[in-house]
């Protein structure tokens, strides 16, 4: 857990098998409240609310009512960091602009704003609609360019593009004011990453994007504390912890490329096990599955 985070359990009314949500304080107005389907983001502010990626469909309803704790001003901007399900699911809901306040002490109220603005880069929007998708969870504005700066709750927010990571639409969200950073899929630093080539990821658009990242934070004291940055799925990091995520990739990203080079098969490679000493840490029933995915990467 990165200094200077505090950790609130909010008891959640249960939808269905659901377990509660977790809401960690970041600092000031942000917040991280992490789900079933991975993290949400959430800045509380003057102007109303802004979130960073919505929980799956079937945990918005609960997510909300966990925000409507923090504030009971209507949600006016929906950003998202990929086009996957865990990252838009919850856009409709999430984007209705109404939230329910009064929780489970007094009668609920339904505050109304008309609906919020949903972004995105434009290869998301692109990919879910070639896709098939419900278009009520499409973003209603894209952004084309390198950066995307918004001002939201008296704070400047970035919406950082980095191409061909995770995928080919990933964005990191930069909150200057507040120093911190919602990553998305970017890093996940309680398991491997996913690079989903077929989706226009790659290996060494995923190590740029990390160190791009690492351009954004800035540490407190020997490596520690400073920037916060809130994962797609996982704990609270800093910078020393995006670090020693970059490092692994790195680490992982050459072996691989070097038996590529020498021509082995995915089997043989595979068979090498190049994730061996990481997987204690990140999963071992994922290594394989990242390690196929660095080597079509690569071999692509």
């Amino acid at each position: 857990m990165a200094v200077g985070a505090t950790v609130v359990t909010i008891a959640t009314p249960r939808v269905g098998a659901q377990a509660a949500l977790d809401v960690v304080h970041v600092r000031g107005g942000i917040y991280m409240i992490a789900g079933p389907g991975g993290n949400t983001t959430v800045q509380i502010g003057a102007e109303g609310v802004l979130l960073v990626d919505p929980q799956p469909a079937a945990s918005s309803g609960a997510l909300v009512a966990e925000i409507a704790k923090l504030s009971d001003k209507p949600v006016r901007y929906v950003l998202n960091t990929n086009a996957d399900d865990d990252h838009v699911g919850g856009n409709a809901v999430a984007a209705s602009g109404k939230v329910l306040a009064g929780g489970n002490t007094r009668p609920a109220t339904v505050y109304s704003s008309g609906g919020a603005a949903i972004w995105a880069h434009e290869n998301v929007l692109a990919r879910l609609t070639s896709e098939g998708g419900a278009a009520a969870v499409w973003p209603t504005d894209t952004y084309f360019v390198a950066q995307k700066d918004l001002f939201v709750n008296g704070e400047p927010v970035q919406l950082v593009h980095t191409p061909s990571a995770h995928t080919d639409g990933d964005s990191l969200v930069m909150f200057r004011r507040s120093d911190a950073v919602s990553a998305g899929d970017v890093y996940t630093p309680d398991r491997y990453p996913v690079i989903d080539v077929a989706k226009g990821g790659s290996i060494n658009g995923l190590i740029d994007a990390l160190n791009q990242l690492l351009r954004l934070t800035v540490p407190e004291f020997n490596q520690q504390g400073g920037t916060l940055v809130i994962p797609g799925h996982g704990r609270l990091s800093d910078e020393a912890d995006v670090a020693e995520y970059r490092d692994m990739v790195t680490f992982v990203r050459d072996r691989i490329a070097d038996m590529v080079k020498k021509g082995m098969t995915l089997d043989q490679v595979k068979a090498a096990r190049p994730t061996l000493d990481y997987d204690g840490i990140y999963g071992a029933d994922k290594g394989a599955r990242f390690v196929e995915q660095v080597y079509r990467s690569l071999s692509k």
